[in-house]
């Protein structure tokens, strides 16, 4: 090519390569790429800080490492303690009764309930068919996610350890944050049954078994996993409704509902269902039966509870709190707890104490009567008895057949498992065994009419110092009829009587008609220095009334297994043998009669009733006795100090004699008045004019010539010859 001008240029090649860039600057170097899945160590440091960087990282990876294996031996250790359990635990049937003995159920001669002995089960009940409204109460109270854990609450655990660190306790004394599965766990004992040789007792065995502390809350989480997995949520409520504990012996919601309202747990309303759920926190002293006030108190607490959890509206809410739950009329009475105490101790072990099964005993009380016993003691003591008064006293009411138709064993009436004075208590009779005095001279031929001298006496005794027999008046009546001596309570004249009689006799007649046995064998036996219970007075007494024959009181009818028709035995007692005849007996109610309308039984009568009975009052006041019947039942009232210190002014005819009153008075109320099956004093005045009587000198009193006696005639002394020589000795009397 050939440049302008006519020139040609230079030759230049074609650049091949681009011109190398210069190389840079140090300052300019760029950073060297980082090695791919390597993470650059960190520039070391040097000196003490170094060291200390080190150290932290060392001890880190070393606890580190120890927590994550230590948590993996632990976790193996629960799966496989949750794997054994799961493994031992039973149908979900064989869990829901777990008591181990059975229970006794007391039924009244209405066959209603009165009483329970043991722990009673009302039956199976299931979470799906119990009121929505007790199934709330107690998730809402116990374990509000219970449907939303799987076991164990860490939240719970956590809430309780800091509530009792708070209160100044251990982390893990007093809440212990259990859900109702640990709960459960607990009522299982974690699946260890009761061995004799391990527990003292059963107290004992459930007392570890629900014991706190940490090892026990260890052992709690495997065995609350198990049962999750074994069972669904409704099953594992279901074996924590029934085998709760509840007070007053009711194991489960079905007996406590019974027990307290006389419904079943299918049927309680909210209030209901908040009190019975209140007492899973303490069911003793929460036991609507020992507080109302303060169980529903806690039923308000429960209430709330609900409330907020959504489980009761607005109006449910209010509704409930202004209506709290009180106690069925049978609960509130708690009538018969003496009674059924008593019988108990009357039934052998194996079908009371130590039953393995549920018995249903058949009674006779009449809780009617059972309740007119009860407030004539409160009244009396209440209005009539100085506050400041230690003495006791006790009813039996019975009828003439020996059935215990009422029974209170002490001044508090309410109570359970208290000392019972009626049966329990053996003192002196004083002046209420003299009606056995005046029937054995009854049935050996005398009347009511024969005479006997109440002059100074001293009888002699072979061995021992001659003894003398005092009026309690201090004073002597002369002559006066055998009627007359009991209404009166003729102390020297009935021993006149004891002695003309035999006292072997009079012995032999009071222990047929039920007195205690072993009676001393002295001349002092006919003013009743002999023991006995009250419920065995009383039914020497019904031994009377029914004419002459001897009674064993009782207070069973029939005994049966629950669930069967055919009693395992019947009642015990009843109508006996006759010990003195009819009209013996007719004629001593007779003067038994006269005693409360004369003598010293005053204070007893009913208006509009007839009433026979005797006071009795012993050596220096310190028992006091009454004991009297209509035509329907005999009332026996005892009262004494436990201490045997003497009465302050109490004597048979003074409160004695007002409880009685008090009690027939609401006995009888409403019932036709029946008349007394005593004897008229026609009937033995036209046998007098039959057989003419005549005296002897001895003081003794007269009696037939021909006595038609029901026992042996005891040996007499020689009679007069002489009219003039018997009327001096009646007049005159043994002034030995």
């Amino acid at each position: 090519m050939t440049q302008k001008g006519g020139r040609r240029g230079s030759l230049v090649a074609d650049k091949r390569y681009s011109t190398p860039k210069k190389t840079p600057t140090p300052s300019k170097t760029p950073k060297p790429r980082k090695p791919r899945g390597k993470k650059p160590r960190p520039p070391r440091r040097g000196g003490v800080m170094g060291a200390i960087a080190g150290m932290v990282r060392f001890v880190w990876r070393m606890i580190w490492g120890a927590f994550w294996r230590f948590s993996m031996v632990i976790a193996l250790v629960v799966v496989a303690a949750t794997l054994y359990f799961y493994s031992t635990l039973p149908k979900y049937t064989q869990l829901l009764d777990g008591r181990t003995r059975g229970s006794v159920t007391m039924l009244d001669d209405q066959n209603k309930v009165f009483a329970w002995r043991g722990e009673t089960f009302g039956g199976l009940i299931d979470a799906k068919n119990v009121s929505p409204y007790l199934r709330d109460a107690v998730v809402a109270t116990e374990d509000r996610r219970f449907y939303h854990h799987f076991g164990i609450s860490p939240r719970g655990i956590a809430s309780a350890i800091a509530i009792n660190l708070k209160d100044g306790r251990g982390p893990f004394q007093g809440n212990g944050g259990s859900t109702i599965t640990q709960q459960v766990a607990k009522l299982l004992c974690l699946g260890v049954k009761f061995n004799p040789k391990e527990w003292k007792n059963e107290a004992a065995y459930e007392n570890d078994c629900r014991s706190g502390g940490l090892k026990r809350k260890i052992k709690e989480v495997p065995y609350a996993f198990a049962l999750e997995l074994k069972y669904t949520k409704d099953q594992v409520l279901s074996i924590y409704l029934n085998r709760a504990y509840l007070g007053a012996g009711a194991r489960g919601f079905e007996a406590a509902s019974e027990r307290y309202f006389g419904i079943s747990a299918a049927n309680d309303n909210p209030q209901q269902s908040a009190m019975l759920a209140g007492l899973l926190k303490a069911p003793s002293y929460y036991a609507p039966t020992n507080n109302l006030k303060r169980s529903q108190e806690r039923a308000e607490t429960v209430l709330t509870l609900m409330h907020q959890q959504g489980y009761l509206t607005d109006r449910q809410f209010l509704d409930a709190k202004a209506n709290p739950a009180t106690l069925s009329e049978a609960a509130q009475r708690r009538a018969g707890g003496y009674f059924a105490d008593w019988l108990m101790d009357t039934i052998p072990d194996f079908l009371s104490r130590d039953t393995t099964e549920d018995v249903v005993i058949h009674t006779t009380l009449d809780q009617r009567i059972q309740s007119a016993a009860e407030e004539a003691m409160q009244s009396v003591f209440t209005n009539k008895v100085s506050k400041g008064s230690s003495a006791e006293a006790a009813i039996v009411v019975m009828s003439a057949d020996g059935a215990v138709r009422g029974m209170v064993g002490g001044r508090k009436t309410k109570v359970t498992g208290a000392f019972n004075h009626a049966t329990m208590a053996q003192r002196q009779t004083g002046s209420t065994f003299k009606p056995f005095v005046y029937a054995t001279a009854l049935d050996l031929g005398y009347t009511p009419d024969s005479m006997v001298d109440d002059a100074p006496l001293t009888v002699k005794m072979p061995g021992s110092p001659d003894w003398s027999p005092r009026n309690y008046e201090r004073n002597f009546r002369g002559p006066i009829t055998l009627t007359t001596a009991l209404e009166h309570s003729v102390n020297v004249a009935t021993v006149r009587v004891s002695e003309a009689v035999g006292r072997e006799n009079v012995i032999k007649v009071a222990e047929g008609l039920g007195f205690a046995q072993n009676l001393p064998n002295l001349p002092s036996v006919a003013l009743g220095v002999g023991e006995s219970d009250l419920l065995d007075m009383t039914g020497a007494y019904a031994g009377i009334l029914n004419g002459g024959s001897s009674v064993t009181p009782y207070g069973l009818t029939t005994l049966t297994l629950k669930g069967d028709s055919d009693p395992l035995f019947s009642k015990p007692g009843g109508i006996g043998e006759r010990v003195i005849s009819e009209k013996s007996a007719r004629e001593l109610t007779y003067m038994m009669r006269q005693v409360v309308l004369h003598g010293t039984g005053g204070r007893a009568n009913v208006k509009g009733y007839e009433i026979a009975g005797k006071t009795g009052t012993t050596q220096s006041s310190r028992d006091a006795w009454f004991i009297g019947f209509t035509a329907d039942y005999v009332v026996g009232v005892w009262m004494g100090n436990d201490d045997n210190t003497p009465l302050k002014g109490v004597t048979g005819g003074g409160l004695p004699a007002e409880i009685f009153h008090e009690t027939m008075k609401r006995v009888e109320d409403g019932q036709p008045a029946k008349p007394l099956p005593m004897a008229q004093p026609s009937e033995w005045q036209a046998q007098a004019q039959q057989y003419p009587g005549e005296t002897q000198s001895t003081g003794q009193p007269t009696q037939p010539q021909q006595p038609q006696p029901q026992q042996q005639q005891p040996q007499r002394r020689n009679p007069s010859d002489s009219i003039l020589k018997s009327l001096l000795g009646v007049f005159g009397g043994n002034r030995n």
